[in-house]
């Protein structure tokens, strides 16, 4: 250990300047990144908010055509789980499924049980493949939409005859109801279905695109009279907007996994790509061989060594780590000048009593200056690295 006046200890520990100086790269990359997902929320927060909601007054909302139908005697009343949508199924009410294929093949089955039969009319707007043929069975949506959006009734439909051209051009679907209403065509495809429900007075009606509802657009050609007559047709309207928290009715079936979600061919390519690495692996490991001694390319003095090290224990104030370093370099010296093993060097009940015997002196002075505490300053570590010198020069005397 080196010697000298004693300095002050000093933490190891980071200052909160450090600390500050490490983390603010990282600090200011979160930030730009939060900066920007927040202004990318900003630009789009009203391309789509409320879609059609009949409470909302934004341009995709649908509370335009809500005001009308309560000018005409028609209640509107929005429903957001299965379970309120099935209750409110009946004779003299409408119910609007506005996303059906948010709905999943559990809730499809359980609301077209509901609607079978109740006397009512159900409006499905633009529902695709996923959920047109379970809630409109014999419908199939076609895998084209329509190139128009504004298109002719061409049908014997009192409602769609009286509205005249709108704007239904989207999903375009066939029937093989022979009885069904195929409305607004789109290169020989129907963009509106009427169902009529052979189990009751009811019926079902597909719409293919739901720009007629839209309060942006319901003063375009024959929208307003169109979406009126479809919805104002019973004095109950109940719009059903499907979300994919409901959970009021759920399924096991309908509850996949992770991996049941991933597609068979990327579990076999994952596992052919860890075979690859695993044999690359094995082929590019270090092969295990017999030590080869190798000089070093600057030989560097044991003394720079000792004192690069004491410098390390007295910069982190380590005087504990240091004393207990220099006292079992001693013991273990001093243990084969005494005949005591060296695996018995660090045993005070050993090392004690035979260099006591050798130096023909009490024990206890021995015992606290190779098995003490730890020095409590800088001077009392030297004055320990002293005393133990001497000890061994001492052992050491013929």
């Amino acid at each position: 250990m080196t010697t000298g006046t004693a300095r002050p200890s000093t933490s190891a520990s980071p200052t909160a300047r450090q600390v500050w100086t490490r983390a603010r790269g990282i600090a200011l990359a979160a930030a730009l990144l939060l900066a920007g997902a927040v202004a990318l929320a900003g630009l789009h927060s009203d391309a789509r908010h409320g879609t059609l909601d009949p409470r909302s007054a934004d341009p995709y909302g649908s509370r335009a055509v809500a005001e009308l139908l309560a000018d005409r005697g028609v209640s509107t009343r929005v429903v957001t789980t299965l379970a309120e949508a099935r209750t409110a199924t009946g004779p003299d009410t409408t119910l609007l499924v506005a996303v059906p294929d948010l709905l999943t093949p559990h809730q499809q089955r359980t609301l077209h049980a509901a609607t079978t039969g109740s006397g009512g009319r159900t409006i499905l707007v633009a529902p695709g493949s996923p959920s047109v043929g379970t809630l409109a069975p014999g419908v199939t949506a076609a895998p084209a939409t329509s190139r128009s959006t504004a298109l002719s009734p061409d049908c014997a439909l009192p409602d769609a005859r009286r509205a005249g051209t709108a704007e239904t051009g989207g999903t375009r679907y066939t029937t093989r109801h022979l009885d069904a209403d195929t409305c607004y065509p789109s290169r020989r495809l129907a963009t509106l279905l009427r169902i009529p429900d052979t189990s009751g007075d009811g019926d079902t009606v597909v719409l293919g695109a739901p720009d007629i509802l839209f309060n942006t657009r319901l003063d375009q050609q024959g929208n307003a009279s169109l979406a009126l007559q479809l919805l104002g047709s019973r004095p109950h309207l109940v719009w059903y907007l499907p979300s994919l928290s409901d959970t009021s009715t759920t399924d096991q079936d309908d509850e996949k996994s992770f991996f049941d979600l991933l597609p068979s061919g990327w579990l076999w390519g994952t596992l052919q790509l860890f075979i690859a690495a695993a044999l690359a692996a094995l082929w590019r490991a270090r092969r295990l061989g017999p030590l080869v001694p190798e000089k070093l390319p600057v030989a560097i003095r044991a003394s720079e060594t000792v004192e690069g090290r004491a410098r390390l224990y007295r910069n982190a104030s380590a005087r504990d780590r240091a004393a207990a370093a220099l006292r079992s370099t001693t013991r273990t010296r001093l243990a084969p000048l005494v005949g005591i093993p060296v695996t018995q060097a660090h045993t005070p009940e050993a090392l004690v009593p035979a260099l006591s015997a050798h130096l023909h002196g009490d024990g206890q002075p021995l015992h606290s200056l190779l098995f003490g505490p730890p020095p409590h300053d800088d001077t009392a570590l030297i004055t320990l690295a002293d005393q133990l010198d001497a000890l061994e020069r001492e052992v050491r005397r013929p």
